[in-house]
């Protein structure tokens, strides 16, 4: 860094971003060079659990996080993207990395990589790898920012525990267009030594994964078979071969986060089960927290643009696979009319997501996607909605489209679509 350029967290961000001409560029080479210049910082990290998958490992994360909390332990956790702040991303023992500690370890993997080509996700990666590796704790979470087998968090040569969410078709520019090659790309966390916790997977996904398992001999914990977690009569119901755990229900209202707590509570057992007894996993698991995913807002300044007896949601789901659970949960609660204010990048499946939920709500409202990231246009948004034969109308902001939402006495509005579009709710929500 030359003295002229500015120190701020924003500026640096702003400056790496410009290392590398693609945003995404798979491989682990880059990293490993820099953190060979760091003096190896992933080789000086707590125990990890490293998360792979298509849907769900934000959520696995947050359970896993406020179980082993629960328990008393200190836990790093590492999450991307961010909704709001990038400080979001690097969690420190449970609090997000200050603006000055970020800065700090920004400014030193700029100057170790010395204006060589680096993606931002992989120095980024690094920065947060330098600040885990100084601040002693007892677990890092640790989240594959894409597919598994090129992601820079595989640097991680021994993990304690890895866990694959469910898998479905998603980056398929980068990952392959099948399931199949798709899940070969998850599976490449699996390591020798490490058991992997394996969410409810296609027959075709699960395939892949046992037959990876098999070659670098790593034993299988999977959802059906080792473990269930269930409906129960007082909550859900956890299942595994040291038998039967009533639990409260997630606090996360969608049927499949039963699913991610199970992952969550799978994974922490097979590391040190005698930690996590039955009152622990239940403090965690009613505690979880996990902003932007079917999250009710119910304060702030968008909330109160909806008239009494209508609820305002906000989920970051952006694939077909999100877009069934959304029309899933939304099925299971009756709330009147149900709009949807809808944004999505132009790279995903505008149509998969929004064909099952086509079949559960009044309405859809097309926005632009806030940002510089290129977004489908609310046009092309409203007219995929008017072929799936749900009514649809164009707003020139969020606000207006929220103003435009409510048209029954009661109902419900659901912003959806993209990560982008939730972190832009929860920070105007939050003015």
């Amino acid at each position: 860094m030359t003295a002229q350029q500015p120190r701020s967290t924003d500026a640096i961000l702003d400056r790496l971003t410009a290392l590398h001409p693609k945003l995404i560029d798979l491989g682990l080479d880059r990293t490993e060079r820099l953190l060979g210049a760091l003096g190896h910082p992933a080789t000086k990290l707590p125990p990890v659990i490293h998360v792979a998958g298509t849907n769900g490992k934000g959520s696995t994360i947050a359970f896993m996080r406020a179980i082993a909390e629960a328990a008393g332990l200190s836990v790093h956790t590492y999450t991307s993207p961010h909704l709001v702040r990038f400080t979001e991303r690097i969690v420190l023992n449970g609090v997000a990395v200050s603006e000055d500690a970020l800065l700090a370890v920004l400014e030193e993997c700029e100057t170790a990589n010395a204006g060589r080509p680096i993606t931002f996700f992989e120095i980024t990666t690094a920065a947060a790898f330098l600040a885990y590796s100084r601040n002693p704790a007892d677990l890092l979470l640790l989240e594959t920012g894409l597919g598994g087998r090129f992601d820079s968090t595989n640097v991680i040569e021994a993990p304690a525990v890895t866990v694959i969410t469910p898998v479905s078709v998603d980056h398929t520019q980068f990952l392959g267009e099948t399931i199949a090659e798709i899940a070969f790309e998850k599976a490449g966390i699996l390591k020798p030594g490490a058991p992997c916790v394996v969410g409810p997977q296609s027959s075709e996904a699960l395939e892949v994964i046992e037959r990876r398992a098999q070659e670098i001999d790593v034993s299988l914990i999977v959802a059906g078979t080792d473990w269930t977690a269930s409906t129960a009569p007082r909550g859900m119901l956890y299942v595994d071969k040291d038998g039967d755990i009533d639990l409260p229900n997630p606090p996360l209202p969608s049927a499949h986060q039963l699913l991610n707590a199970g992952a969550a509570i799978a994974a922490l057992r097979c590391w040190r089960s005698e930690l996590f007894s039955a009152d622990r996993l239940a403090t965690g698991i009613s505690g979880a927290v996990w902003p932007g995913r079917l999250q009710r807002l119910t304060h702030g300044p968008l909330a109160l643009l909806l008239p009494p007896g209508w609820e305002l949601w906000l989920d970051g789901g952006h694939n077909p696979a999100a877009g069934q659970a959304l029309a899933n949960t939304l099925t299971r609660q009756d709330a009147g009319q149900t709009a949807l204010i809808c944004a999505m990048q132009l790279n995903k499946d505008l149509a998969g997501f929004l064909a099952p939920l086509a079949k559960v709500v009044d309405r859809v409202i097309a926005i632009d996607l806030p940002g510089t990231t290129p977004g489908h246009s609310a046009d092309d948004v409203a007219a995929t909605a008017r072929a799936l034969g749900v009514n649809s109308a164009v707003a020139q902001s969020l606000d207006a489209a929220l103003c435009e939402a409510a048209s029954a006495p009661t109902g419900r509005v659901l912003i959806c679509g993209s990560l982008y579009l939730a972190g832009e709710a929860l920070a105007r929500n939050s003015g």
